[in-house]
């Protein structure tokens, strides 16, 4: 039996990082991707088959790069992770074009980018599986999450699209779907929110926010749980299309589902002081 190979975007920290680690550790093939100097990951490069390599999702060129020396050093690409991702909060208003063009270029276009230069090898092969990094944030909305949320929206419809066609081919899609997630991706959303402070009119709003967000997070888990999560999706065999990873994602996604639209957002509001 052949040793499976897993690329992985994003691994620089992290989900991915630690996902990265977990297969090696399970006798797997492993290309974990950085943004840059991945020569000078001494943790990653000193793993056994595994490659660190660069790979920017807003960049096609370095997707193109980092797959042919996949399948030059491994022969073949089992499973793909799209995990690289981050989250933009605030005040739309306040928010620059910049900002907003971002968000969905790393989140949901280079999500497509990547899958989309991966899949001839997978047809090829009339074998695969395509797993996407969503979140609980894919299902349910809290305030001033108009871009992360949006984007990982998308995440989950256009996986839910591409598992259709991709069925005809052989290949396969998985939606994994975290709760808050104890990593530095909570660090950064807390260093970049989006606000204005000459837009008074928001202020106090975007302070109960903040303080009902940062409660939310306490709540977190491990990073280690979700690449087990991934794990399962990567080796049950099941056709199933979502896995929700934490217990908060299980519990609020479960309300999402039994609460109508006035009652789910009478209950966030609440939650958030607002």
């Amino acid at each position: 039996m052949s040793i499976k190979t897993i690329l992985i975007t994003g691994c620089s920290t992290g989900i991915g990082r630690t996902t990265a680690k977990y297969f090696q550790g399970k006798g797997w093939n492993v290309v974990a991707t950085v943004r840059s100097n991945p020569e000078a990951d001494t943790e990653l490069n000193a793993l056994n088959n595994t490659l660190v390599t660069n790979l920017d999702v807003t960049k096609e060129d370095t997707i193109q790069s980092a797959i042919a020396k996949t399948i030059e050093q491994f022969g073949k690409i089992d499973v793909l992770l799209n995990n690289a991702g981050y989250g933009s909060y605030g005040i739309l208003e306040a928010t620059p074009e910049q900002a907003i063009r971002m968000q969905f270029d790393v989140n949901v276009i280079g999500t497509l980018l990547v899958t989309k230069n991966v899949l001839p090898y997978m047809r090829k092969e009339k074998d695969g599986l395509i797993i996407n990094i969503s979140s609980m944030g894919g299902k349910i909305s809290f305030p001033m999450g108009t871009l992360y949320h949006g984007s990982k929206f998308a995440v989950e419809g256009m996986s839910e699209a591409l598992s259709f066609e991709l069925e005809a081919i052989g290949v396969g899609v998985k939606l994994i779907e975290p709760g808050m997630i104890n990593t530095n991706f909570a660090e950064t959303v807390g260093a970049g929110f989006n606000v204005d402070p000459s837009q008074t009119e928001y202020t106090a709003f975007a302070g109960k926010v903040m303080k009902g967000l940062e409660t939310a997070n306490s709540y977190h888990s491990e990073p280690i749980l979700v690449a087990k999560k991934i794990y399962e999706a990567a080796t049950d065999g099941k056709k199933q299309l979502r896995y929700i990873a934490g217990a908060d994602a299980e519990q609020i996604i479960t309300a999402r589902k039994q609460l109508n639209d006035d009652d789910y957002i009478a209950l966030i509001k609440q939650n958030m002081g607002l």
